[in-house]
């Protein structure tokens, strides 16, 4: 489907980046195939490294990140072709074995930390959003998903956020708002803010067909 669009979704860690493509994609999957992509899936493959080299990893930089894969793939997704994406396992802070089959689609949500960060994936972006979330409710949500969904203790996801979330969020993802088309204060909550952006797709959307 070469008339498809991809909206990409940036902003700290927990900041709503998945809360708000969600809802996006059930106000679109009745009308359109939709899709969300996550930069996370595209960190680079460290099967080569000992587990114990894999944690010490700084996660939150962008050179952590395979994004040449991922521009590659996003313009084969432009140009109406399948993918194979690959997947990221959080618990081995490594590259999974499960590739995912991306067939094309008529509205893409890519998101990430970094989606407005590099150049090439902003250029492949029809519509380009920041999500602006307190640091404060980012470390809450942060420390519950990280416990709960990712396998990690209290400590590690203390000393994470110190030690690289926080700095490299004011490093680099921040200063990227000033690329935003739209910027969402309190990401998933703001039901208003994703109304205008829901308005936005679909006026993006008919201006393709």
């Amino acid at each position: 489907m070469k008339n498809s669009i991809i909206i990409g979704i940036a902003g700290g860690s927990a900041s709503g980046k998945t809360s708000i493509s969600r809802q996006v994609y059930e106000f679109f999957k009745g009308s359109h195939t939709t899709c969300i992509i996550k930069q996370d899936d595209y960190y680079k493959d460290q099967s080569h490294l000992s587990f114990e080299e894999r944690v010490k990893t700084n996660y939150d930089h962008p050179f952590a990140f395979d994004n040449d894969l991922l521009v590659e793939q996003l313009k084969q997704l432009k140009e109406g072709k399948s993918i194979s994406k690959p997947t990221y396992d959080y618990t081995q802070h490594t590259r999974s074995d499960v590739v995912e089959t991306i067939t094309p689609r008529d509205v893409y949500m890519l998101e990430g930390l970094f989606v407005l960060y590099d150049e090439k994936i902003r250029d492949l972006c029809d519509i380009l959003v920041f999500v602006d979330t307190d640091a404060d409710i980012r470390f809450i949500r942060r420390l519950k998903r990280d416990i709960e969904e990712r396998g990690r203790s209290i400590d590690s996801v203390c000393n994470q956020y110190l030690e690289t979330v926080r700095p490299m969020h004011e490093q680099f993802v921040e200063p990227s708002k000033k690329y935003a088309h739209i910027i969402i204060p309190e990401g998933g909550n703001n039901t208003v803010a994703i109304d205008l952006l829901i308005t936005k797709i679909s006026s993006v959307i008919d201006a393709k067909e």
